[in-house]
């Protein structure tokens, strides 16, 4: 229950002092011819603690004519059409500090009659590599799941596996089903069912749907099956990469707004976050609300990710999350030039109740819990003139005898989190009721409760 109180995402903060921190080359001084066009990048990043280096794989147009033939300057007055033989690769870039990135020769892939360039395979789109570190065979602790686009239109999912996450092993097909995933394929581990799952796409009525597939050894995969829809044509999901908080799955949704013309977002993709506890289930955190904003400005004078938004699945580093990305500075079907970003928000921040009118109380009762011991956290920030107070109450909620508002205490911690505590009471003499948290506020936002708390069952 609420009372003038609103739910609001946390945006992140970009890292305005390095970004971005790297962008295609195809103009660049030293040029990379194989840098013609990222297009939308499909990022992804992994810190590797063997190699101690931070990790990006992306996909890239490696050729692509109407790009390589357009000059900057001619972009502006000229529409981008895509060539039917260009050619999606997979490149890599790494760095130590996350920061300064570093675009190494692979020698992997002749390009041009050279092999000095940062291409790890070509004829493959919307990849997805990850470290599987439970994997107990060493040569397949790096995972890669694509598709496989040739530009006769041969097409099909794939899968490869690598030691040292640069060399990978022979396309594996899939053995069944063959979607139009078109998207960023992200495969991961999941934690609950200890089974990998690829977020993918499916098609129906031309509308973009994002599906799910599972797998118990990463070659033979389940057909893939609807888990979330956008909103009709004008706010479609383009591709959702996926990460788990304790029991609940987050995703970072890029949303093309392609159906009305008029609207000033048409053709641009924006991040929205998604949640669930069900992985086959999803909703929206905050319908509408991005994320990751784009830059101010539009083609070709606005910031670098004025256009469009494609992340990548976050890193923890010094308790924070930080968010890659990659951002274009034009429409996604227009010309535009890409650049690689990061973001970062607190752990544990994602979204936060704050109150409606700012001058009066906000009240909020969460859904009933069984106390289990003595641990009852909250995560808030209170301004210079805030003031929160907690009370632990039954279903009805009358507060239990010792534990009202006025007895509250808050104390802090080594961590962001504040302890709840009271003044004669310890939570823990509550242990095995069900309690309802009732928390006043003003100047504040509230993020999470945490503690030695179970959510109790809906009843039927």
């Amino acid at each position: 229950m609420l009372d003038n109180v609103t739910l609001i995402v946390n945006k992140v903060q970009k890292d305005t002092d390095n970004n971005p921190l790297f962008s295609e080359e195809y103009f660049g001084i030293h040029k990379k011819k194989w840098e013609v066009r990222y297009d939308n990048g499909y990022p992804n990043v992994i810190y590797d603690p063997k190699y101690q280096k931070y990790r990006c794989y992306y996909t890239s147009f490696t050729y692509d004519n109407d790009s390589s033939n357009t000059s900057l300057k001619e972009r502006i007055n000229k529409r981008y059409v895509p060539s039917k033989n260009r050619i999606s690769s997979l490149c890599y870039a790494e760095s130590i500090d996350g920061i300064n990135w570093y675009k190494p020769n692979l020698n992997l892939v002749n390009f041009d009659g050279s092999y000095e360039n940062n291409i790890l395979m070509e004829f493959v789109h919307g990849t997805s590599v990850f470290l599987d570190e439970e994997e107990l065979d060493f040569r397949k602790r790096y995972k890669l799941i694509t598709k496989v686009d040739y530009p006769s239109g041969r097409s099909y999912m794939a899968v490869s596996f690598s030691e040292d996450g640069i060399h990978f092993g022979k396309l594996i097909e899939w053995p069944r089903y063959n979607p139009q995933p078109d998207t960023h394929n992200f495969a991961f581990k999941d934690k609950k069912t200890g089974k990998y799952k690829v977020i993918t796409r499916i098609w129906q009525d031309g509308v973009r749907i994002p599906a799910i597939s599972e797998s118990i050894d990463f070659i033979n995969w389940s057909e893939p099956e609807e888990i979330l829809r956008g909103d009709g044509f004008q706010n479609q999901i383009y591709s959702m990469p996926v990460f788990q908080c304790e029991d609940i799955y987050l995703g970072l949704a890029s949303i093309y707004h392609e159906g009305d013309r008029s609207e000033p977002n048409y053709d641009l993709v924006d991040i929205e976050l998604k949640y669930a506890t069900n992985i086959e289930h999803w909703d929206s955190v905050c319908k509408g609300q991005y994320f990751i904003p784009r830059g101010e400005g539009f083609y070709p004078d606005g910031e670098f990710d004025c256009g469009c938004i494609y992340a990548a699945s976050p890193i923890e580093i010094n308790n924070k999350l930080y968010f890659y990305y990659m951002g274009g500075n034009g429409p996604h079907t227009d010309f535009r030039e890409t650049s690689f970003a990061r973001s970062w928000i607190e752990k544990d921040k994602f979204a936060y109740y704050e109150t409606k009118d700012k001058n009066n109380e906000g009240i909020l009762y969460t859904r009933p819990f069984t106390i289990l011991g003595d641990d009852l956290f909250i995560l808030t920030e209170i301004d210079t003139l805030g003031e929160i107070s907690v009370s632990l109450c039954k279903e009805n909620g009358e507060s239990y005898e010792g534990y009202e508002l006025e007895n509250s205490v808050l104390i802090g911690t080594d961590t962001n989190y504040q302890r709840i505590c009271f003044k004669k009471k310890k939570v823990q003499e509550l242990k095995g009721k069900s309690v309802v948290i009732l928390i006043k506020f003003k100047n504040a936002r509230i993020f999470s409760i945490a503690g030695d708390i179970e959510t109790n069952k809906i009843r039927m």
